[in-house]
């Protein structure tokens, strides 16, 4: 890992790469043995988040990521973006949450919703 480079940093590019369809990019250069995630639709190991970014990916080659904002705690790192399948949808507010070791991902958990047009709060989503 580049002394100079946050864990912070490294998710966002990890999520940057997968979210441009550069999956095998992506776990190569951020993902550490071991690794283990927490999404319920797939299996927990790698290979199957792997193929499942792989595939979303391929079918939508538009998908835009834009990072809200990303916190470090430790080695523990979340990341908040607006995620959008294709550029004219709303998308969906999403959270990452990583840890590594070693300064490779190791445990990833992902929540979301949907970004609804209008709603009652005020604020927004972001």
């Amino acid at each position: 890992m580049n002394v100079t480079t946050s864990l912070k940093e490294r998710a966002v590019a990890f999520l940057g790469l997968a979210a441009a369809g550069r999956v095998d990019e992506a776990y190569a250069d951020y993902v550490g043995p071991g690794f283990l995630h927490h999404n319920p639709y797939f299996r927990g190991d790698a290979a199957s988040l792997k193929a499942a970014m792989a595939e979303n990916a391929s079918q939508n080659p538009r998908k835009t990521l834009e990072v809200q904002r990303a916190l470090e705690d430790g080695d523990l790192v979340a990341v908040h973006s607006h995620v959008r399948q294709k550029p004219e949808d709303p998308g969906a507010a999403v959270v990452h949450l990583f840890r590594f070791e070693n300064g490779r991902i190791v445990e990833l958990w992902d929540i979301g919703t949907p970004v609804m047009d209008e709603g009652p709060n005020e604020n927004g989503m972001f």
